[in-house]
């Protein structure tokens, strides 16, 4: 009878307690728990028989970054003068060039913790690529990055936000939240502002109806509870987004990458397994129950993975990724384009559709 009442409230998209989530993750027999979501996901989407995916570009504002993320190989320190950068506005232009020629809207602009670039950088950025493209929307940075905006400039992370949004910000990744528990934040990443700060300041953007998305990276150090109670930190936030805020747009799992990294030196490697990836996605479906949109990793997982994971609770496969540096860095070779996507999607009995961020209808239309 357990498994009876908790399918039935997931079905109800009603909010699981721990004890529930921990026995979908333990106990709900695989089969059973995707079929379940992709019921679910009929329900939440607008048509059933619609895929969703994006074109944007994947831009570093910088290298630098004093996080010490043991899983990204793409940061340099400080100190490493011939392997840090910081891109310039010629370079943002042929990047742009070249996305628009491809029917790309948006730039995906993420960067490391510098320690010299403060609230005043980004706002002269932003503007600028605003004054030159201001039909392109930023997708930019993510809450770390926020948070340490804001303490490099000496301001509350909601001014930051606000200040930023003024300059030309349209909406805040969810990056950087890995694995939103303290003890496994030490370990990976040890000197990223805190889970704490994350969950600040994506509830500040939702406040201001900054829309936001959620991450989750697994397969490294945490253990399948921590996934659980990640999601549930997502869902209890998002409960305090005010009523016809955009909150959440969407929620993004993908599994971590080793190939190089400082955690593979210390002994954790990635195993990738297709059964567990779609359990994630399948609960992600079955405990967000106030997000709507669930994305397949692509990049991390495959494509075959991924079609399965549109079987299971996914109703988005994500962006082609023009540019990608730091997963790919760490291992990541998969790679699609705007032709190869669609036909991913219709492989896997579905209808593709070309979106904006906030999932609103676009015209795949290539220069």
């Amino acid at each position: 009878m357990r498994a009876e009442e908790i399918f039935a409230k997931a079905l109800n998209r009603e909010s699981l307690t721990r004890e529930e989530a921990y026995w979908l993750w333990d106990e709900a027999p695989i089969e059973r728990l995707a079929a379940t979501a992709d019921k679910v996901r009929r329900e939440v989407v607008d048509d059933e028989k619609v895929v969703t995916w994006q074109i944007d570009r994947n831009v570093n504002i910088t290298n630098v970054c004093i996080s010490g993320c043991k899983f990204c190989n793409f940061h340099c320190k400080p100190h490493q003068a011939e392997l840090a950068f910081i891109t310039t506005i010629e370079e943002y232009k042929e990047k742009i060039e070249q996305m628009l020629a491809l029917g790309g809207d948006q730039l995906l602009l993420q960067g490391g913790l510098h320690p010299r670039l403060g609230v005043e950088f980004y706002e002269e950025l932003f503007r600028e690529l605003k004054h030159l493209y201001p039909a392109v929307r930023l997708h930019a940075l993510g809450a770390p990055e926020v948070a340490h905006i804001a303490r490099v400039s000496g301001l509350s992370s909601r001014v930051a936000l606000e200040r930023l949004v003024a300059a030309g910000l349209d909406s805040l990744p969810g990056a950087g939240a890995e694995i939103l528990n303290q003890e496994v934040r030490r370990r990976i990443s040890p000197a990223k502002p805190s889970v704490e700060e994350w969950l600040d300041v994506m509830h500040e953007a939702h406040q201001m109806n900054l829309p936001t998305s959620a991450t989750m990276m697994y397969g490294h150090v945490e253990t399948p509870h921590q996934r659980i109670d990640h999601l549930l930190s997502v869902r209890d936030l998002q409960s305090r987004c005010p009523k016809g805020n955009w909150g959440f747009v969407a929620f993004i799992p993908w599994i971590f990458r080793s190939a190089g990294t400082q955690l593979e030196r210390e002994g954790v490697e990635s195993h990738f397994s297709p059964l567990e990836y779609i359990r994630i996605i399948a609960v992600s479906r079955l405990i967000l129950n106030n997000i709507k949109n669930i994305q397949a990793s692509w990049l991390t997982v495959g494509k075959p993975t991924a079609q399965l994971a549109l079987h299971s609770g996914a109703n988005d496969m994500g962006s082609i990724m023009i540019e990608e540096n730091v997963v790919s860095s760490a291992g990541a070779h998969n790679e699609f384009d705007a032709e190869g996507i669609q036909k991913a999607i219709r492989e896997a009995g579905f209808e593709p559709q070309l979106r904006d961020q906030l999932y609103r209808k676009r015209v795949y239309m290539q220069r």
